[in-house]
């Protein structure tokens, strides 16, 4: 891959069939400093009711990125993310519990013929039009035991969910209305119609529920994250891994609503070339996913990437917004900063420490173990004690979750001399400096 010649700009239109497998061909390489523009596909359900799919989503072909070694990072400055979807589908699930062997999103199978991981097709609309192809028997392992189909004004501000003769409507025309890329073999959910929550209004704040670097061992993509990787140990499908196996994550489905157009991703580099890869877009959610799904939607997003030499971390490092920072965490101005100088020199104390925020992502088998993990990431990489961690945390930072069942964010002021000799100092300046003026 290193032998080919690196592009400024990498452009992606082609898609997985769910698997992140460290052996399959990347796409580029793009060069270090370079651009990569994706079509991505819709996320969580449109692959949950199309069970040729092994992953429970369809993320981009991961692109190598020139430069990037194991144990490097990779800073990816998240440009747009614009979502190209007219109306989707999403709510609460059920099982059909005949149609898959142990994981309804990686090893679907017919309940009436047996066939694993069939082809499917669609057979007019609602909720048993996914067919097989074999048979011709009903096939989603998944249904929507509370769904909503929602559709989004021109300028991409608001959604208005529809009642059931609105969604009929679109779902006759499933493909069109959700703008599904033309690579993708996902049916597109909208042909369920799932209307029972009428007339509820929604702003818009896209973001990727996918953005991440290949993990160093194959995953579902949708399991390459502490809480849904869970699923994979002792799995009695071809995917099954141990749980000393799951340190091969890089925790790219993270379902994170601040991972939006102007923040920034330090990702984990476990594979040469980094492989980046992306998609499940949202258009929005709440902290926390507590439906287990939200608003997906096709996008078409832009990224520029950088590789940060040696840095080491263990799992993602997020850059939010300013105004994405938990209260606590954003700096001091420079207003408060005089304050906190006299203070400190009524009370002899000599210096009050200048520091900026990082947010260390941290996932688990459930939100007490994602906590965990989020802290010990930071205490390694900062060489600081897990009890200072926990204290900088507790004072000048916040915990925050991203998904249910165990993706978190632990967000805290990190003092500037150890950003700067981890190399990142640049980049939190950049993203933060124009707060301490």
């Amino acid at each position: 891959m290193h032998q080919q010649t690196c592009k400024t700009t990498v452009f992606v239109n082609s898609l997985t069939d769910g698997l992140l497998d460290p052996s399959r061909p990347m796409l580029g390489p793009v060069k270090d400093g370079g651009f990569i523009v994706a079509n991505t596909a819709p996320g969580c359900w449109g692959p949950m009711i199309t069970p040729a799919l092994r992953g429970g989503h369809e993320v981009t072909t991961p692109v190598y990125v020139e430069g990037a070694e194991v144990g490097d990072a990779i800073a990816i400055r998240i440009k747009s993310v614009e979502v190209t979807s007219q109306v989707t589908s999403s709510g609460v699930e059920f099982t059909h519990d005949d149609r898959y062997n142990g994981d309804p999103f990686v090893a679907g199978r017919c309940s009436a013929c047996g066939t694993e991981w069939p082809e499917s097709a669609l057979e007019g609309t609602g909720p048993d039009a996914v067919r097989c192809k074999v048979c011709g028997a009903p096939v989603s392992a998944f249904g929507f035991a509370s769904g909503y189909t929602i559709a989004f004004d021109d300028g991409r501000r608001l959604g208005v969910t529809l009642d059931q003769a609105a969604a009929d409507r679109v779902a006759a025309r499933a493909r069109d209305y959700m703008s599904v890329p033309d690579a993708s073999i996902q049916n597109p959910v909208v042909a369920l119609a799932p209307a029972h929550l009428p007339g509820l209004a929604a702003r818009m704040r896209p973001f990727l529920g996918q953005l991440g670097t290949t993990p160093s061992v194959t995953f579902p993509d949708s399991h390459n994250a502490g809480d849904f990787g869970m699923f994979l140990v002792g799995a009695p499908h071809p995917y099954a891994l141990t749980e000393a196996q799951l340190a091969h994550r890089t925790d790219g489905h993270m379902d994170i609503n601040r991972v939006r157009p102007g923040a920034i991703l330090i990702c984990p580099v476990k594979v040469p070339g980094g492989g980046v890869y992306m998609g499940d877009a949202h258009a929005l959610q709440g902290n926390g996913e507590i439906a287990g799904h939200t608003c997906d939607v096709s996008a078409t997003v832009t990224l520029q990437v950088s590789v940060l030499k040696g840095l080491g971390n263990a799992g993602p490092i997020l850059l939010p917004l300013p105004e994405d920072l938990p209260c606590l965490a954003v700096p001091l101005s420079a207003a408060e900063r005089a304050v906190a100088q006299r203070q400190a020199a009524q009370w002899g104390v000599a210096q009050v420490e200048e520091a900026l925020p990082l947010s260390f992502i941290g996932s688990g088998a459930n939100l007490n173990a994602a906590i965990d993990n989020a802290l010990e990431r930071a205490a390694a990489l900062l060489d600081m004690g897990l009890p200072e961690v926990k204290n900088r945390a507790t004072i000048n930072g916040s915990i925050d979750v991203g998904r249910a069942p165990g993706v978190v964010t632990a967000t805290f002021l990190v003092p500037k001399a150890r950003l700067e000799a981890l190399g990142l100092l640049a980049l939190a300046e950049e993203q933060y400096g124009h707060l301490t003026l």
